[in-house]
């Protein structure tokens, strides 16, 4: 059995899906009562609890790891969890990372992610890391203004980042839970090409089949509107990075397509599936 946290999420969903459709038995971990696939048994448990994992854990052999922001606040201890699935008889880990562990190493949320990843291959457990970077869905910030007023807001126009489609994570995550092959694995997972703002409104407008305005915000007045869902440090971090990427920030990862064996989703197909919270 696997269990997938965060399973009601834009990565955790479709992985859930995938492991089901390929007919593995699944438990579905998230923090509160959710639709899952037909055959997924769901567990509620809350991950700044370890120990409410537990249930969850009993006679899985595996299990996908995705952690939410507050697990990263003063007093939280995640690898608590990593502890907790080797208690239970979990063989195998697969954590999801973050691509700022290496590119932007210091910040204490890349500090306390890069501890949890130095705990996962202390554990004497299988494991696997994926380090993804920006993800495709970010642009659905963006999706009140597009319904209502057919308008992207955003800074940075014309600055592009590689941006990854979170169906690609999910089926990463898939294979590396249940091939052997990917042990030990650490995978930078990127989308197939940088796309900027602009560019990625094209794409909305094209895939809705009418028009959408770009509207470039400076930085204060995107700090401004970020600071109201994200902490100010993740803020700063993720405009750091939207105006000033570093090389390695823009490097066109072939991790994807190493486990996949075919290449990573553009934008432009991302934008087509998910339409629907576009209109």
């Amino acid at each position: 059995m696997i269990v997938v946290t965060g399973a009601t999420g834009n990565i955790g969903r479709p992985l859930t899906q995938a492991l089901a459709d390929a007919g593995q038995e699944v438990t579905a971990v998230s923090r509160h009562t959710a639709a899952v696939p037909d055959g997924v048994q769901h567990v509620v448990a809350d991950l700044s609890e370890p120990a409410g994992l537990k249930p969850a854990l009993a006679g899985a052999k595996a299990l996908f790891l995705l952690l939410s922001g507050d697990l990263h606040a003063a007093g939280a201890s995640p690898a608590d969890l990593i502890g907790e699935a080797a208690d239970s008889g979990v063989r195998r880990v697969v954590l999801l990372s973050t691509q700022g562990v290496a590119t932007r190493p210091f910040g204490s949320t890349r500090i306390a992610m890069r501890a949890l990843e130095d705990s996962l291959r202390e554990s004497g457990l299988e494991w696997a890391i994926l380090r993804p970077g920006g993800f495709a869905s970010n642009a659905l910030w963006w999706a009140e203004s597009v319904r209502t007023q057919r308008l992207v807001a955003a800074p940075f126009g014309d600055i592009g980042v590689p941006l990854i489609d979170p169906s690609d994570i999910a089926a990463v995550a898939a294979a590396c839970l249940v091939d052997d092959r990917h042990t030990g694995g650490v995978y930078e997972l990127t989308g197939p090409e940088a796309i900027t703002p602009r560019q990625q409104t094209e794409a909305i407008a094209a895939a809705l089949g009418s028009p959408v305005r770009f509207h470039e915000l400076t930085r204060d007045e995107a700090r401004t509107a970020m600071a109201r869902t994200l902490p100010t440090e993740l803020a700063d971090d993720t405009l750091d990075i939207l105006g000033s990427p570093s090389p390695d920030e823009l490097r066109i990862s072939p991790d994807v397509q190493q486990v996949l064996g075919r290449a990573p989703h553009p934008f432009a197909t991302w934008a087509a599936r998910n339409v629907a919270a576009f209109r």
